[in-house]
């Protein structure tokens, strides 16, 4: 069932939360990291990458098909002379901005009472960025958080395919009817939908609070 209201949640019957990641716990701007390599010398890279479209080059590497250096050396081929792999890693990770401490604080509160999930169309230079920076400022080990994560770049699927739902739920043993996802693309929401998954599409202007709040309510 997709949902598009954090106040139509019915938790009733809800065992499983699936949290998607950028957008939903961690705030991203893509604008960012577009600005960024624009610095850099790639004056069209909204047409390599944005949240609804990806070119092949990520894509590939978003399911792990190919390497953290083999992006890094096809991305330096359109940059200007002189970049380094440093500021390539430094740009990419431009989109990755702040997690809001209470975000955090829900997700524990959510522990208690679901098994809880993350799942995340991402890849090795962001994981090991964020996962870092995590450890580093808020003393955080965000893995921990979840019973499971599932990154994109890690089992070599991606969303919005039917086959990661399917895995996901194959591999955690979920009944599609007692769990949740929260996913801020509604391409992903429509697919996990129709595949029974509650599927709540955080639309701008809503937060994890929302939801929390409707739990509580």
């Amino acid at each position: 069932m997709k949902i598009l209201h954090p106040e139509n949640i019915d938790f009733k019957g809800i065992h499983n939360i699936i949290f998607d990641w950028g957008g939903v716990i961690t705030n991203i701007d893509y604008h960012e990291t577009v600005a960024a390599f624009e610095k850099l010398g790639i004056l069209n890279f909204h047409e390599y990458y944005t949240q609804l479209h990806q070119n092949d080059l990520f894509m590939q590497y978003e399911i792990g098909a190919i390497t953290s250096d083999k992006l890094r050396k096809e991305l330096l081929k359109a940059c200007k002379i002189n970049t380094d792999m440093k500021q390539i890693d430094e740009a990419w990770c431009a989109m990755l901005l702040d997690t809001p401490m209470k975000n955090i604080e829900i997700i524990r509160h959510f522990s208690k009472h679901f098994r809880i999930f993350l799942l995340s169309n991402t890849n090795e230079i962001h994981v090991n960025f964020y996962n870092n920076k995590l450890a580093e400022t808020l003393k955080i080990d965000y893995p921990s958080l979840f019973e499971k994560v599932y990154y994109s770049h890690a089992i070599g699927l991606r969303k919005p395919n039917k086959d990661i739902f399917e895995f996901v739920l194959k591999n955690s043993q979920l009944n599609p009817h007692e769990t949740l996802l929260i996913d801020d693309t509604e391409m992903h929401t429509n697919t996990a939908a129709s595949l029974g998954i509650n599927a709540l599409f955080l639309m701008p202007g809503f937060t994890l609070e929302n939801i929390y709040q409707r739990w509580i309510a």
